[in-house]
């Protein structure tokens, strides 16, 4: 039994970006499970076909629409399409992400582009398109997005660069939309995950045991957060059960964030080698 009705969001229309796989995906399954209508976008139509058919076998109606969000008029044409096959959209998840660990100075330009435009420039352009229509709609609606605890307050995290500066910039779009959009019913709200396995990501940020164990023990419950955990916060703060909290970013990390800000600091023990060998095993699990 989960902690919510199930009916707690019954027929509101949810899209999530990068909702295939991974932490999007359990967002997805658990807003299934409580009556929402989904629909999901990612780059690769192959895994999101997949994915549809393995969230539709309860009955539930999965609808997905490839898209790179680093394209505005890609992220036009999914959000239109969304629209024009459930007649609307009530929340919006901007989950999709990039992401990877390496010293700043081994970074080129294409590099740093490929986390930003994801991160940053995908998560506004999905924004800017479902916000204008509600607006234009006179529609109220939730915007809940992912970010990161080493985004808050400037502390930054060494290693992971690029996706610090684009999740706090994540960040301030939503706290600044929170006061402009307020007067048009669109309320937005954010969750910053500590350390969640999922398949890909988590290769790439701690690819070996060692780097591993570092990371969970810098979290003071010793272990790493269940994908179910996650999924029960967000469904919450989409909830109308979640409808005066504006502008919020809501931790779950395993107070890992008191512990010490920089979730990768402790990567300033890997030595040259070490950082060849990772980036190795990096390019390999893309």
């Amino acid at each position: 039994m989960g902690p919510f009705a199930p009916d707690l969001l019954k027929d509101k229309v949810v899209l999530v970006t990068g909702g295939a796989t991974g932490l999007g995906r359990a967002m997805g399954e658990k807003f299934l499970e409580l009556g929402a209508r989904l629909a999901i976008a990612s780059r690769r139509e192959d895994v999101l076909r997949q994915a549809s058919g393995e969230m539709s076998r309860e009955g539930n109606e999965v609808f997905y629409k490839s898209c790179d969000v680093r394209d505005a008029a890609q992220v036009q044409e999914m959000v239109e399409a969304v629209e024009q096959h459930f007649g609307r959209i009530d929340v919006l998840v901007n989950n999709a992400a990039g992401n990877f660990i390496s010293p700043t100075e081994r970074l080129s330009p294409r590099a740093v582009d490929a986390v930003l435009n994801i991160v940053l420039h995908g998560t506004f352009y999905t924004t800017l398109e479902v916000g204008k229509r509600w607006i234009a709609q006179g529609r109220h609606g939730t915007m809940l997005n992912i970010v990161t605890t080493y985004a808050s307050s400037g502390s930054g995290s060494g290693f992971v660069v690029p996706s610090a500066a684009a999740k706090a910039g994540v960040l301030a779009l939503t706290r600044s939309l929170a006061v402009e959009w307020a007067q048009y019913g669109i309320r937005q709200v954010a969750i910053a995950p500590g350390p969640f396995p999922t398949d890909g990501a988590w290769s790439r940020l701690s690819p070996t045991p060692e780097l591993e164990r570092k990371m969970l023990g810098r979290v003071p419950l010793g272990r790493v957060g269940d994908k179910d955990e996650l999924a029960h916060l967000a469904a919450y703060l989409i909830s109308d059960y979640a409808g005066y909290i504006n502008g919020e970013v809501v931790t779950i990390d395993g107070g890992e964030w008191l512990q010490g800000a920089g979730q990768f600091n402790d990567l300033l023990e890997v030595t040259e080698q070490q950082w060849d060998t990772l980036a190795e095993i990096t390019r390999k699990g893309k």
